[in-house]
C-alpha cells in the first residue's frame, strides 16, 4: 500500500527561515560583541579625527615642544631655589626648630639642594648629561620629602611621583635619538630602543599619579565628578598608550586650567603663608604639564597600544 504523501505547506515568502534569518527582509539582531565592536570603531574614528585636528592646530609650535616641556619640568626646581635663597634664614629656622635637625646638617642640606637644583635644571634645559641632571633633581625630591617630614603625605608623595615621571620622560626623549648599546652588570646588553621603551612606560605611569591624588582631594559635586571621570579616562589611555598624544594634550589643557583656578597665589600678599604654599603647588603643577608636553611630542613609545596598532 502506497504511503500517503504529506501535503506541502504553503509558507509565505516573507516568513523567516529556521536556520538563521536567511530572508533579507528580516535582519538578525546584533550580538553584544558586535555592538561593542561597532561602538569602539566609532569612538576610535572620532578620536582619530580629533587627534589629527589637534596636530594641525599645534603644528606651528611643534618644533618648540621639547624645549617648552623641559623648561616646564624644571621650573618648580628653579622656583624652589629662588624661594630658599630669598628666605634662607627662615628655611633654616624651620628645619632646625620644627624638624629638630642639627644646624650643620641643615646648612649642608640646603646648600646641596641649591647646587643640585641649579645644576640639574641647567643640564636638563641644555640636554647635556641628562642622567646626571635627572639624578640631581631626583635627589632633591627625595631629600626634601625626608627633611620636611612629608614622605607619608599623600598629596606631596603623589606629586613627587608625577615629577619623577616627567624627569624619566626627559631621559627617554633624549635616549630615543641615540642608537648606543647599554651594558648593565649581570644582564645582557640592552639597545637604546629597549631602554627608552621601558623608561617611557614607567614615566607614563608615574606621570598620572597627580590626577589620582586629585580625585581624593576634591569635593564630590556634579562638576568635579564629571571632570574626575574625564581625567580618569585620559589617565587610563595615557598609561596603556592609546591615542597617547591626544590624551596627554587633553590632560595638559585640563591641568593648566585647574592650576590657574585653584593655585591663585598672586591674590595673596607676600607676608601671607598661603601665597608661598600656593606658589609652590602652582609651579609643581606646571612641571607636570611639562612632562605631558614631552609625551605629546615623543608619543607613547614602543610599549603601547598605539605602537602595536602600527605593527598589526
Amino acid at each position: 500500500m502506497q504511503a500517503r504523501r504529506k501535503p506541502d505547506l504553503d509558507i509565505p515568502s516573507s516568513y523567516p527561515s529556521y536556520n538563521g534569518y536567511q530572508n533579507q527582509n528580516i535582519q538578525r539582531p546584533q550580538t553584544f560583541k558586535e555592538k561593542s565592536s561597532k561602538l569602539f570603531s566609532k569612538v576610535h574614528d572620532y578620536a582619530h579625527r580629533a587627534d589629527e585636528k589637534l596636530s594641525q592646530l599645534g603644528s606651528p609650535i611643534k618644533p618648540y615642544l621639547p624645549t617648552i616641556g623641559r623648561l616646564l619640568v624644571v621650573i618648580t626646581f628653579l622656583e624652589d631655589t629662588y624661594r630658599i635663597l630669598t628666605d634662607y634664614s627662615g628655611q633654616v629656622f624651620y628645619i632646625c626648630v620644627q624638624r629638630g635637625m642639627n644646624r650643620v646638617l641643615t646648612h649642608i642640606f640646603f646648600i646641596s639642594n641649591i647646587v643640585c637644583m641649579l645644576l640639574g635644571s641647567l643640564l636638563v634645559i641644555s640636554r647635556k648629561r641628562l642622567t646626571v641632571g635627572v639624578s640631581c633633581l631626583t635627589y632633591v625630591l627625595i631629600s626634601q620629602s625626608l627633611a620636611y617630614g612629608l614622605i607619608f603625605d599623600m598629596q606631596f608623595f603623589t606629586r613627587n611621583l608625577s615629577l619623577i615621571g616627567g624627569l624619566l620622560l626627559v631621559l627617554s626623549e633624549s635616549w630615543a635619538k641615540t642608537k648606543k648599546r647599554v651594558a648593565i652588570p649581570g644582564l645582557l646588553q640592552l639597545d637604546s630602543k629597549d631602554k627608552t621603551q621601558t623608561v617611557t612606560l614607567i614615566g607614563r605611569i608615574l606621570l598620572v599619579f597627580l590626577f589620582v591624588a586629585h580625585v581624593f582631594r576634591t569635593k564630590w559635586t556634579f562638576g568635579s565628578i564629571l571632570m574626575n571621570t574625564l581625567s580618569a579616562i585620559g589617565c587610563f589611555l595615557v598609561v596603556i598608550g592609546y591615542k597617547a598624544r591626544f590624551s596627554a594634550s587633553c590632560l595638559a589643557i585640563s591641568l593648566i586650567i585647574q592650576n590657574a583656578l585653584t593655585n591663585t597665589f598672586w591674590k595673596y600678599q607676600n607676608w601671607n603663608p598661603m601665597r608661598d604654599q600656593l606658589r609652590y603647588e602652582y609651579f609643581q603643577f606646571q612641571a607636570i604639564v611639562g612632562g605631558l608636553i614631552l609625551l605629546v611630542n615623543m608619543g607613547a613609545g614602543g610599549l603601547s597600544i598605539d605602537e602595536k596598532r602600527k605593527i598589526y
